[in-house]
């Protein structure tokens, strides 16, 4: 098995930052593509950002130039660095890792969620 431990969600002012960290740990042979999707209240889950194992990195529009994802694949962590904060980025944010266990099943897994609110 394998869990998703998510950290650094809050409260934070228009323009502000904060700081996301997700570390995958449990029956792990090796963790592929790493991401981070969001859900507001009302809307689908979307996708953030993700990035591969390799380093190769994606997003979606609205969070381009405002928004870095990074990892560290020795500690199987993932990292969302969210700069130019907006109320419209108010949302639960999920961490997302499609991993490889031990038990040679590739699957993906979900983190637990932390809100991040985006306001005056």
């Amino acid at each position: 098995q394998v869990q998703l431990v998510e950290s650094g969600g809050g409260l934070v002012q228009p323009g502000g930052s904060l700081r996301l960290s997700c570390a995958a740990s449990g029956s792990i042979f090796r963790v592929n593509t790493m991401g981070w999707y969001r859900q507001a209240p009302g809307k689908q889950r979307e996708l953030v950002a993700a990035i591969t194992s390799g380093g190769s990195t994606n997003y979606t529009d609205s969070v381009k130039g405002r928004f870095t994802i990074s990892r560290d694949n020795a500690k199987n962590t993932v990292y969302l660095q969210m700069n130019s904060l907006k109320p419209e980025d108010t949302a639960v944010y999920y961490c997302n890792a499609n991993a490889i266990t031990i038990h040679w099943r590739t699957l993906d897994y979900w983190g637990q969620g932390t809100q991040v609110t985006v306001s005056s």
